[in-house]
């Protein structure tokens, strides 16, 4: 991440140059590519890289909890994910699909 030298908002890469993202500040600098190696861009991440909750997500494969019970059917092993949805002082969200029923439930720790 790069930081424009002008406002300090952070800059975007447009046609090789870095860009500063702030409506009222029209500072740029030089791309840092060996700054940008040490970086893993998100158009570049694989799905299976992805942590996906939406209703269409695939949770087959993924971890496996069985210190839960679902409300649904009373099943006691589901698949989860873990997302952080708040401040980053605060404790990460686990979302979890039934390996039952299929049934989907979040947990706030």
């Amino acid at each position: 991440m790069q930081f424009c030298d002008h406002c300090g908002s952070m800059m975007v890469s447009r046609d090789g140059e870095m860009v500063c993202t702030a409506d009222d500040c029209d500072g740029t600098s030089e791309k840092d590519t060996d700054l940008a190696a040490q970086f893993t861009s998100t158009e570049s991440q694989t799905d299976s890289e992805v942590i996906e909750t939406s209703e269409e997500a695939n949770f087959e494969g993924k971890p496996t909890a069985t210190d839960v019970t679902c409300d649904e059917c009373g099943h006691g092993v589901a698949w989860y994910t873990i997302k952080q949805t708040a401040s980053a002082d605060e404790p990460p969200t686990r979302f979890f699909k039934c390996k039952e029923c299929g049934y989907r439930w979040r947990e706030y720790n």
